[in-house]
C-alpha cells in the first residue's frame, strides 16, 4: 500500500468544506470575540444572565462601552436578551457559544501556564 493511497482527492476535500455563509458567520463570530472587553463579557454571559450594572461592576468599564459592546455581540448572534420589567438580562446565546468561549480560554490558559494540549 502506498501513501497516496490514503491521500483524498481535491474533490472529497471540497465536498467537506463549509458553506461560504457558515465561514462567513464563523469569521464574524470570531471577529467579535478578538477584543478582549467583549471576551470577557462572554466569559461572564457564560455562566448565567447578568444586567448591565452588574457586568459594569465586574469589568470596571464604562456603562455606554459595556452597551455598546452588549449591542454588537447581539448583532453577531453571540448574546440572548430577556426583559425582566424595566431590566435588560443577558447571557450567552447556547450551547455552542458557551462552549466555543470556554474551549479559547481554556486554550489560553494552557498556553499561558505551559499545561500540556489534550487530545
Amino acid at each position: 500500500m502506498y501513501a497516496r493511497d490514503n491521500v483524498a482527492g481535491a474533490s472529497d476535500l471540497q465536498q467537506r468544506l463549509p458553506s461560504d455563509g457558515e465561514v462567513a458567520t464563523a469569521t464574524d463570530m470570531l471577529r467579535m470575540l478578538a477584543d478582549g472587553t467583549r471576551l470577557r463579557l462572554m466569559w461572564l454571559l457564560s455562566d448565567g444572565e447578568h444586567d448591565v450594572t452588574a457586568l459594569v461592576r465586574a469589568l470596571g468599564v464604562a456603562r455606554p462601552a459595556v452597551s455598546q459592546h452588549l449591542g454588537k455581540l447581539r448583532l453577531a448572534g453571540l448574546v440572548a436578551v430577556r426583559r425582566d420589567g424595566r431590566r435588560a438580562l443577558y447571557t450567552a446565546r447556547g450551547g455552542h457559544v458557551r462552549r466555543l468561549v470556554a474551549e479559547v480560554m481554556y486554550a489560553a490558559s494552557h498556553r499561558v501556564t505551559g499545561a500540556p494540549d489534550h487530545d
